[in-house]
């Protein structure tokens, strides 16, 4: 028990341990994950406190306030729901016993250590969330445009066509025009399946 205040204390009870994907059902995480709908775990990190798990969909985060205490609070965050920003990857010194990842996902902010010798590993994890990151700022100025576009092309539809004297007719119109391109536009480029992007970064 002593040995386990202590190095919670210390700070090494949060040096993480990149899990391979034959234990990953020896994880809590793992009984979270919507497998029937096709979600699919790509990268596990486990420390004596949390576990952090990158599925296609969402970060599911088994929160423990401590490395001595049982409980759990999970946490699941949604890609197409929260922005993740600010990826950073800080390698290890001489005397170093870890390396850590750096990100921030929607109001959340994440610092994970983990065992130095993983750092190969730890790479891959950076480059998918660092593509994901400006794949998601990509298809946010993406849809600011369209949204511009939207505005311009309602202002010229009202200032150009003739006066209807069904004014509810041309307000419903005016109104299904915009849905449709909001719409569309949001099945185009709000993406809630990154799959192909942590398939092509790593490698298990």
């Amino acid at each position: 028990m002593f040995k386990k205040i202590a190095a919670d204390a210390l700070g090494l009870s949060d040096i993480g341990k990149i899990i391979d994907p034959v234990d990953y059902d020896k994880t809590d995480a793992d009984d979270y994950v919507f497998t029937e709908d096709d979600e699919k775990i790509y990268f596990l990190i486990k420390t004596k406190a949390d576990e952090y798990c990158f599925t296609n969909l969402a970060l599911i985060h088994v929160d423990g306030k401590s490395a001595t205490s049982s409980k759990r609070t999970l946490k699941r965050y949604l890609y197409s729901e929260n922005k993740i920003e600010d990826v950073e990857l800080e390698t290890a010194g001489k005397i170093d016993l870890d390396i850590e990842i750096k990100f921030r996902l929607g109001n959340e902010h994440y610092s994970i250590d983990v065992q130095k010798d993983q750092i190969e590993k730890l790479k891959d994890l950076y480059k998918a969330l660092l593509r994901i990151s400006e794949d998601m700022r990509e298809n946010r100025i993406l849809v600011e445009l369209a949204d511009q576009s939207l505005e311009k092309a309602v202002t010229i539809l009202q200032n150009t066509r003739p006066i209807d004297t069904n004014l509810e007719k041309q307000y419903n119109e005016l109104t299904n025009f915009g849905y449709t391109w909001l719409t569309s536009v949001r099945q185009q480029y709000r993406v809630k399946d990154f799959g192909k992007v942590f398939e092509k970064y790593i490698n298990n």
